[in-house]
């Protein structure tokens, strides 16, 4: 083990004094015993057996350290190693406010509980004008996949409503206390609740603002973080495609073509990106969730709720940095 810098510069003070004369050896002795205690002292300071403050543990302290000044817009926040299940950082995480499109991973489950991603379906209204890049239109066939990579990444609100559409009879059929033309949006708070999602409920599918003051959908960090572990863990297949810049789809017979840009405009600035999603409001401001991975096989999942357009993304990035510095120095 290397001697702590501390201990090396008393070492070379100690080797420095001359030996002691005869006539001298009660002063001489003071002096190296008093050296000597000072390096006990270092030595105890430095000692990774030195006692920690009461309930704090070594790893919770170098997180604290690792986000002690750390500036963010967002009103709410929270990380979590979904390795150790312990939280790194929280800001406000038990606070309600509303979700945008946050609300579109809970269709996705919703969806995907009831109908197979390779079934193919027909689009029941255009998602777009004609001309439009990102556009699903009328009568066009697709893969489920498709659609909800679509919705997913274009953060398309039109896509949420017609995987709710579609979804509708095949959720009915397995759920059947589930409401005509609302099927989806029951299994939706069917699963907050069984996930045990305190703050969370949905007004709407897709999280958009009912009237300039009532939201679609509500919830905190710490749901949003319980949610999307949840999520990669239950199906990631289905979320995959949050992790790209981009997608171009082919429908199965290869007349429909579409892009999908991702609305996570940090997408490529967060390193080892598993999934993510974001969401953006007059009443909600900028929203962002994602999971990540700092090195091979250890995921953390990160909420910024009430930030702004811009201000999530970088509130993201900084949040990312200091989790990778956390979790490097506990390691």
């Amino acid at each position: 083990m290397d001697t702590p810098p501390i201990q090396k510069s008393m070492v070379r003070e100690l080797s420095a004094i001359p030996a002691p004369s005869h006539g001298k050896t009660f002063g001489g002795l003071a002096i190296v015993l008093l050296l000597f205690g000072s390096i006990a002292v270092a030595l105890e300071y430095n000692s990774p057996s030195r006692p920690l403050p009461i309930g704090q543990s070594a790893s919770a302290i170098i997180a604290k350290d690792a986000f002690a000044d750390i500036s963010l817009t967002a009103k709410s926040a929270l990380v979590e190693d979904l390795v150790s299940h312990k939280t790194i950082f929280s800001r406000n995480p038990d606070i309600q406010l509303p979700l945008a499109s946050l609300a579109k991973v809970v269709l996705v489950l919703a969806v995907s509980e009831s109908l197979s991603s390779n079934a193919i379906v027909s689009i029941p209204f255009d998602t777009a004008p004609r001309g439009s890049a990102e556009r699903l239109a009328r009568g066009e066939k697709w893969r489920v996949k498709d659609i909800v990579d679509f919705t997913l990444v274009a953060s398309s609100n039109a896509g949420a409503d017609i995987l709710a559409s579609i979804a509708d009879k095949p959720i009915r059929e397995r759920f059947t206390n589930a409401t005509e033309g609302e099927a989806a949006l029951w299994r939706m708070n069917r699963i907050a609740k069984e996930l045990g999602l305190a703050h969370t409920y949905f007004l709407n599918v897709n999280g958009l603002d009912l009237s300039s003051t009532l939201s679609g959908a509500y919830g905190s960090a710490r749901d949003m973080a319980k949610l999307f572990s949840y999520a990669v863990a239950a199906n990631l297949p289905a979320f995959s495609g949050t992790s790209e810049s981009g997608l171009i789809l082919t429908s199965p017979n290869g007349r429909g073509k579409t892009s999908a840009y991702n609305t996570n405009e940090a997408v490529g600035d967060l390193p080892g990106l598993i999934m993510g999603k974001t969401g953006i409001t007059d009443l909600a401001g900028g929203n962002l969730a994602i999971v990540f991975e700092v090195g091979p096989g250890h995921p953390v999942v990160a909420v910024i709720l009430g930030s702004t357009r811009d201000g999530r993304f970088e509130d993201m990035k900084k949040i990312v940095a200091r989790t990778q510095q956390a979790i490097t120095q506990d390691n």
